[in-house]
């Protein structure tokens, strides 16, 4: 093993404006020494986020931008193949922010969890079993609140979390309709996550008009992915009470001036609640959540897609295609054994 070697994407500069591939370079070296209480984790399988655009950006977000020269930060998968911490031991797998490289030796508080689902894929832990399905547990469950018989919204609605927050509110008895780029995605939403109904926001004129159509009896809940013109459209026909959790703002321009924040008249009239949040501020709910996800999942009732690539190389690439929307279901990439 010490004489393999560690290929690793690294941050090579700044991106202005949107990412590109020039943006990152990939590197090699030796397979690292994990040092006192430290694990060595050989990755399987490398994650792929949105919100990677933000981590990239020296624009102030919810945390500090990947340094130039580092290793860019993402969610992993992997067994330990050595460890000096008596926590974890050989062969375990696990999952957490080891970042884009082959091999990582990390200290405890980036380990997430170890992976016990060893009926289901590895692969599911950097998705509808990691961060995004929690995101859509933890945004609709606890943020959304939805009651049986209420229309929740999805934007984003065929991706990693979008898709697994308008399955969660079907189970839990709601019409959902999911907002798209596409006919393929919006096909998906209608065929392979049992949306309701699913408005392509790329081919309609007046989205306003689509949402009226989709909601006859106005909007209770809102999953917002996306800001914009599509959360504006949305508080125009929300219902008394409703309730509009705030995971992502893919429409903005990180890092140029916006508007500042302005209260939308209609949170006033309707006595909604819009909310932002964070899954990482939410640990304490991954072992039931986790738990309920992969229950509803051997029981056909949550259903997952995944768009994977080979190659660590390809890293860059996978991150160009998420934020072009080109990618159908979770990014991941794939690493040779």
């Amino acid at each position: 093993m010490r004489n393999a070697e560690n290929r690793r994407i690294v941050l090579a500069s700044r991106p202005e404006g949107a990412p590109r591939l020039d943006n990152f370079r990939l590197e090699t070296g030796s397979i690292p020494i994990p040092g006192p209480g430290q694990v060595l984790v050989r990755n399987r399988f490398l994650g792929v986020e949105p919100a990677m655009r933000g981590w990239i950006s020296a624009a102030k977000g919810y945390s500090e931008p990947v340094p130039l020269g580092g290793v860019m930060r993402g969610f992993a998968v992997g067994e330990i193949a050595a460890s000096n911490n008596p926590d974890y031991q050989a062969g375990e797998t696990v999952t957490g922010l080891f970042g884009w490289q082959e091999w990582a030796a990390v200290d405890p508080p980036a380990i997430l969890r170890r992976v016990t689902e060893t009926d289901l894929p590895v692969s599911t832990a950097l998705g509808v079993l990691g961060v995004n399905g929690m995101t859509a547990y933890v945004g609709l469950l606890d943020i959304g609140q939805p009651k049986p018989g209420e229309t929740v919204v999805v934007s984003t609605a065929a991706g990693a979390v979008g898709s697994a927050a308008g399955q969660i509110a079907k189970i839990k008895g709601c019409r959902a309709v999911g907002v798209a780029g596409g006919p393929a995605k919006c096909h998906q939403c209608l065929t392979e996550f049992g949306y309701d109904a699913a408005i392509d926001y790329k081919a309609v004129a007046d989205i306003g008009a689509a949402l009226r159509q989709a909601c006859p009896d106005g909007i209770d809940v809102y999953f917002d992915n996306v800001g914009g013109p599509i959360l504006d459209a949305v508080l125009e026909q929300i219902n008394l009470g409703a309730r509009i959790a705030i995971c992502g703002t893919i429409s903005a321009t990180i890092g140029e001036g916006q508007l500042a924040p302005r209260p939308n008249r209609q949170l006033l009239i309707a006595r909604a609640k819009m909310q932002g949040f964070l899954v990482l501020d939410h640990f304490g709910r991954f072992p039931t959540g986790l738990a309920e996800l992969a229950q509803w999942i051997r029981e056909g009732r949550l259903t997952y897609r995944e768009d994977i690539i080979d190659g660590i190389e390809r890293a860059p690439e996978g991150l160009m295609r998420v934020l072009a929307g080109a990618n159908m279901g979770k990014q991941l990439i794939r690493l040779a054994d």
